[in-house]
């Protein structure tokens, strides 16, 4: 044979070594060789040679462990459901999912900036229980009473027992090695932090269960390189592609397990294209596999999701002023579904006006000032996004003289109007005052007495796209307000005000006058009873428009989630040492106190494990480069490091590092997805680590060393599981620092707040 076919020959007796390798006696791993049957991509006899550099799918010999996987669900179902109705009341983020839910169970309209699928498993799951959506979730401690909310808990607590199952199978496949996928199992199912996620009513362990899934698959897909287009091959490949709808689905962040699945698909095509045996017709045939796999089949489950979405909620509700006047049109409750109205804007008509800007808001007043010191003491004007009567603004003619009895006179383009606060009777005004927040804008407020005012009150129409005398459309025209004093133009600038403010959007006058969304405001709401109406079923926006605006309200919405005053804002960094976790429930000694936290020694083994793994990796990385001859499970280890440890450290940083470059409030819980890549890192690099202690010792004694430290781990964890359970499982009576409390002695971390 030539020397590329024995170079495979070769790889070929290496890594079956890690079939057999419970057959192997010496300590160094005797080879154990095997010849594995050989199918060619596209079904021809033609043998392909094994590719450098990858495992090969296991033989029966090297079942999966049913017992040992029977166990690690069993001890994650009754970690994750041990008083899974406790404490009987609202706690944490259970107010907004909980109450999404019901809105779904109502099929009414809401706003939120995850995607939906999430939310609507858990409506699902409540209505299939027997929950009614009828609890109004207002406010964390709320009782539930005789609401039916266990089988939302429950259905989160399933999906959470699933992770230390999923993990345990991924770390096998990966390093075919027992103790290792039970070290990382275990992990997860002692870590009092992912417990406390998978009970309550939250996105989390939906995500993670996805996030898991989508590894999972991948790897299986992994093992199938043998059987090319199989049902097996197909299977996973397909069910890849679903659990990666299933994250993106959830929540963005999915977006990191599709990247991570994306890079290990673009090296595997890359080898594909190196296998010389290979046609280029049969690595097309792999190649378009894989893009309707991975990419289509995901799109298109990922939209079905929008389109289930928006089936299910057709009524009008709190989410509606958010969206544009077109989308609204859709809403079953909404004053604009099939309503009539008149087509032009004229004198006297009483209006609602827009903006443009995907969230922007309606233009606003009340009675309250601005404060002093923000620019003049004079009535606020904002942008709300909910409907309501302070959004109503009277058109008015610039000398206040209307004629009530003549015929109804057109606003058209270049017109001075004034526009009159119906509630407060103060007109829209602008002034050489800075804004509150954006100081290189003008400030806008309510200024006036039943209308009268002064020549600040004035503002000109302008009709995008328009000419001059062209009337202005109800919906359909996109309309500017020019401040006739001081050349700026009406804008709403997305940024919220402070509690002063109601925390609002800030409404200014702009002296850029260039057309954008945020200065483009349209009419929606117009009552005149002397034009006529015409019906508004034509303006109902297409699918693809609905879910393209979507999806721009919810990346808008998630780039304006700022801290509020006085609210705590976790660091990335605070996240892998375990530095500050966040109450759940309760925080004096006569509440029931749940504590987010993850178990500190399996948080902090994990960091030193990654700081392991890559004093190992590069001590293998020189070795192999230095030519140093690795024979047997040293070889199979090697190999462990580089693929499976490699994929996983990629997994961990993917879904950690973006967080450092997010300019959104950010939370101690961000960083869970990130962990269960951390603790299946740390099983693969443990488990080398001992098994290769005879390195450093006698066989005999590493033998020994390897057996005590596998025992030391699994009862380290457990121990410190019974420390720190009270944290998940709930806390009553003395705090911490109190010497009768049952965490007394256990708060390591000032800045650890139970």
């Amino acid at each position: 044979m030539d020397g590329k076919q024995k170079e495979h020959y070769t790889q070929r007796q290496d890594t079956s070594a890690v079939r057999h390798r419970k057959t192997c006696k010496t300590n160094e791993g005797a080879e154990c060789l095997s010849q594995p049957s050989s199918e060619t991509s596209n079904g021809a006899n033609k043998r392909i040679p094994k590719r450098a550099g990858h495992l090969s799918s296991p033989s029966r010999d090297d079942h999966v462990p049913v017992y040992t996987l029977v166990l690690v669900l069993v001890l994650s179902v009754c970690t994750r459901f041990y008083k899974i109705t406790e404490p009987p009341h609202v706690c944490w983020d259970e107010t907004h999912f909980g109450k999404m839910g019901s809105y779904y169970i109502n099929r009414t309209f809401f706003f939120d900036v995850h995607p939906p699928l999430g939310k609507m498993l858990i409506g699902l799951a409540g209505y299939l229980t027997g929950y009614d959506g009828t609890f109004p979730f207002i406010k964390p401690g709320d009782k539930y009473e005789h609401h039916n909310y266990w089988g939302m808990r429950a259905f989160c607590a399933a999906l959470g027992s699933c992770l230390p199952p999923f993990a345990f199978l991924i770390v096998l496949e990966l390093s075919h090695s027992k103790p290792a996928a039970l070290i990382a199992a275990s992990l997860l199912i002692f870590d009092t932090g992912c417990i406390t996620l998978s009970q309550y009513i939250l996105l989390d362990p939906i995500l993670m269960f996805f996030i898991m899934g989508s590894v999972l698959c991948m790897v299986r897909f992994n093992t199938q390189r043998l059987r090319p287009f199989s049902f097996s091959w197909w299977f996973w490949l397909l069910l890849t592609g679903v659990c990666l709808s299933g994250s993106l689905g959830v929540k963005f962040v999915g977006l990191f397990v599709i990247l991570l699945v994306g890079i290990n698909t673009a090296f595997d095509l890359w080898r594909l294209l190196g296998d010389l045996s290979l046609s280029l017709l049969d690595f097309g045939k792999h190649l378009l596999a894989r893009v309707f796999g991975l990419i289509m089949l995901p799109l298109f489950l990922y939209t079905t999701i929008f389109a289930v979405h928006f089936i299910v909620l057709n009524r009008s509700g709190p989410g509606d002023g958010f969206f544009s006047s077109a989308f609204q049109s859709r809403l079953i409750g909404n004053n604009l579904h099939n309503a009539s109205m008149p087509e032009y804007l004229a004198y006297g008509s009483v209006i609602t006006v827009k903006n443009l800007r995907i969230a922007g808001g309606y233009l606003h007043s009340h009675w309250h000032l601005y404060p002093e010191g923000v620019g003049a003491h004079q009535q606020q004007v904002t942008a709300y996004l909910h409907k309501d009567y302070n959004n109503l603004w009277l058109v008015k003619r610039p000398d206040n003289s209307d004629d009530l009895t003549g015929p109804p006179e057109l606003v058209r383009q270049g017109d001075i109007i004034r526009l009159e606060h119906k509630e407060t009777t103060r007109n829209l005004h602008s002034h050489f005052h800075e804004a509150p927040l954006t100081k290189k804008h003008l400030q806008v407020t309510g200024y006036g007495i039943n209308g009268s005012g002064d020549v600040n009150d004035l503002w000109q129409v302008e009709v995008c796209g328009g000419k001059k005398g062209d009337p202005v459309k109800v919906l359909r025209s996109k309309v500017r307000f020019l401040h006739r004093s001081t050349s700026c133009v009406l804008c709403s600038s997305g940024k919220t005000l402070p509690k002063w403010g109601w925390e609002q959007v800030e409404v200014t006058c702009s002296p850029y006058v260039k057309e954008t969304p945020n200065t483009q405001w349209n009419i929606e709401d117009h009552i005149n009873p002397k034009l006529p109406n015409i019906s508004l079923s034509v303006l109902k926006p297409t699918f693809l428009e609905v879910l393209w605006e979507s999806h721009i309200v919810m990346i808008r919405g998630n780039s304006g989630l700022k801290p509020k005053d006085n609210e705590m804002n976790s660091k990335p960094w605070h996240w892998p040492i375990n530095y500050q976790g966040l109450r759940f429930s309760g925080v004096n000694e006569t509440e029931y106190r749940v504590y987010l936290l993850g178990n500190p020694v399996i948080w902090w083994l994990n960091l030193l494990s990654l700081a392991l793994f890559v004093l190992m990796l590069t001590v293998a990385s020189l070795a192999k480069q230095r030519g140093v001859k690795m024979e047997g499970m040293r070889k199979v280890h090697c190999h462990t490091l580089m693929e499976g440890g490699g994929m996983l450290l990629l997994g961990w940083l993917l879904h950690y590092l973006p967080f450092y470059i997010m300019g959104r409030i950010l939370y101690y819980h961000h960083y869970f997805p990130a962990m269960l890549f951390s603790s299946m890192l740390t099983g693969i690099t443990l488990d080398i680590f001992l098994q290769n202690l005879h390195l450093l010792f006698s066989s005999s004694i590493s033998h020994h060393l390897m057996r005590g430290g596998q025992f030391i781990l699994l009862l380290g964890f457990i121990y410190s599981f019974y420390l720190f359970h009270p944290l998940s499982y709930g806390m009553r009576g003395p705090l911490a620092q109190d010497p009768a409390s049952s965490m007394a002695g256990l708060r390591w971390m000032e800045s650890w707040e139970f």
